[in-house]
This record gives C-alpha cells, sequence and structure tokens, in this order.
C-alpha cells in the first residue's frame, strides 16, 4: 500500500514519529528497505539494475508514497531517494 523512503540521517524515533504522522488513512501494509531489505549483507546484486531492484518493485505496487524528511538535511542528496 505505502512505499517509504528516506534518508537514513534520522534517528528512530525521528523517522517513527514522521511516518504515524503522515500514515495514509486506510492504508495497511508499508515497505520500508531499512526493514525488507538485508542491511547487513552485500546486496549491489539486487540494485544492480535499478527498474528492477526491490525498490522499484515496491514502488511500482505501491498506491502511495511518503517521503520522510529529516531535520539533518535533504533527503534528495541521495541518489536512491531521487530515484524512487
Amino acid at each position: 500500500d505505502l512505499f517509504i523512503t528516506h534518508a537514513w540521517q534520522e534517528g528512530i524515533f525521528e523517522f517513527i514519529d514522521k511516518v504515524l504522522a503522515s500514515w495514509p488513512s486506510g492504508t495497511k501494509h508499508a515497505y520500508c528497505c531499512m526493514l525488507a531489505n538485508p542491511q547487513n549483507l552485500d546486496i549491489s546484486h539486487l540494485i544492480q539494475t535499478p527498474s528492477r531492484s526491490p525498490f522499484a518493485k515496491a514502488l511500482h505496487c505501491a498506491k502511495h508514497m511518503l517521503a520522510v524528511p529529516n531535520g539533518k538535511g535533504s533527503i534528495y542528496c541521495r541518489l536512491w531517494c531521487v530515484y524512487e
């Protein structure tokens, strides 16, 4: 239902507060890379072709997208956030 993009600059409390405050009404499921992709493994093979990456597949299926800002800088300084 919901694709969440963020810049990895926020703390978990800031992230959760902003996601909950902006959660679209009626939305039941969300994709967020930090919870969906293995963060401690090499995922380069998953992102070699951005249009076939887990990010692109999840974004294609989502009805809503939430770009989570943070207090440290623009999320659009990260290439993946721009792509998403």
